[in-house]
Order: C-alpha cells, then sequence, then structure tokens
C-alpha cells in the first residue's frame, strides 16, 4: 500500500505513526471525543503511544494523521482496517476529531480522501462504516456521507461501561462512488466557504 499523503483542499492525510501520540493526545483523552469508541480512552501520551503503535503494526490496517493543510496541525486520526485486497473490501473506523474541528469540512474531507484511495487507488469493490446504536450524531454522519445502512448486529461488542452495544453498518460500493465523490466535493466546497 502506498505511503503518501493524501492531499485534499483543507486536510492532509499522512501514514499514522506513533509519532503523533502528543499532538493526538487531547483529542484522545477527550471524553466527549472518546465516548464511542470501542477500544479504552488512553490516559496518558504513553499509553496513546502504545495504541497507536499497535494499530500501525497491523498489516491489515492502513490509519492516518489528519493534518490541517493551513497550518500543519494534527486535528485527527482515521483508518482502513480489516484491509482484504483478495476479496476487494475494507473498514473504515479508528476516526476522531478534536471538538474544535466538529461540524467542520475536515472529516467530509477526510473521508473523500480515504474513499478515494481505497476505490481509486486500491480499486476495492466495498467500504463498510459501524457505529454504536446509541450514536445518533454519526448514524445522521454516515447518512449525510452518502452511506446505506445495511442493518444490525446485536450484542456486537462491549462498550466501556460493560453494557453490549449493537453496531449498525452502513456501506459505499464501488459504482456508487462517483455520485458520492461529486456530493462531497460540493459538502467540503460549501463548508469551507461558509468557514
Amino acid at each position: 500500500m502506498n505511503d503518501q499523503p493524501l492531499e485534499g483542499t483543507v486536510v492532509r492525510l499522512v501514514p499514522l505513526s506513533p509519532d503523533h501520540a502528543d499532538a493526538l493526545f487531547p483529542s484522545a483523552s477527550d471524553p466527549e471525543v472518546w465516548r464511542w469508541m470501542p477500544r479504552p480512552r488512553p490516559g496518558t501520551v504513553a499509553q496513546l503511544r502504545g495504541m497507536l503503535a499497535e494499530m500501525t503494526a497491523a498489516p491489515t490496517r492502513r490509519g492516518f494523521a489528519v493534518q490541517r493543510r493551513d497550518d500543519g496541525r494534527v486535528i485527527g486520526s482515521t483508518s482502513l482496517y480489516d484491509v482484504d485486497l483478495d476479496e476487494s473490501r475494507a473498514e473504515i473506523g479508528a476516526t476522531w476529531f478534536g471538538r474544535s474541528c466538529w461540524g467542520g469540512p475536515y472529516n467530509v474531507e477526510s473521508k473523500l480522501l480515504l474513499f478515494a484511495h481505497a476505490f481509486d487507488d486500491l480499486r476495492l469493490a466495498r467500504l463498510a462504516l459501524r457505529t454504536d446504536n446509541l450514536n445518533v450524531r454519526s448514524q445522521q454522519a454516515l447518512t449525510r456521507l452518502g452511506l446505506t445502512y445495511e442493518g444490525t448486529l446485536r450484542s456486537h461488542m462491549r462498550r466501556q461501561d460493560g453494557t453490549r452495544r449493537d453496531s449498525l453498518y452502513y456501506s459505499l460500493l464501488a459504482d456508487e462512488w462517483p455520485t458520492v465523490r461529486e456530493t462531497l466535493r460540493a459538502r467540503v466546497t460549501a463548508k469551507t466557504t461558509a468557514a
């Protein structure tokens, strides 16, 4: 897989490294940002560094730090994981942004870049994303990104508080990508000019 940054107009996705721990810790340690993440919230920079080392060592994961283009600041993270080139599919996850970046063009453009990498560079047929059944904000965002709700895996995994979560699955297919690409480009432009 390509180790080059994925360049957008407001963000660039750079290959994730444990060295991004210092920049990512303020958002990763925020309980509201981490609320719906399935893995424990890192309590120290060293814990986050260890988590990033584990993520970047996984052979079927391609992780990125999201870097704002205007000032070079790392504002979040996102990953392709369970990449299966033989079956032509992957999932997107481990996505988070600092709260100051919520609602802006950053998540939309990071998804635009990640979708383009998956469909145009890796030639995947399918991308999937999943979210907690209680995370309505994420469900709405996935729908606005142009993904299709596929179904729910009941009692799929344990939340940090020990309760069981249902996971809602959404997907995007290669033949849907050209239409979604244009919609996302228009959304990035609208969010950038509104800022």
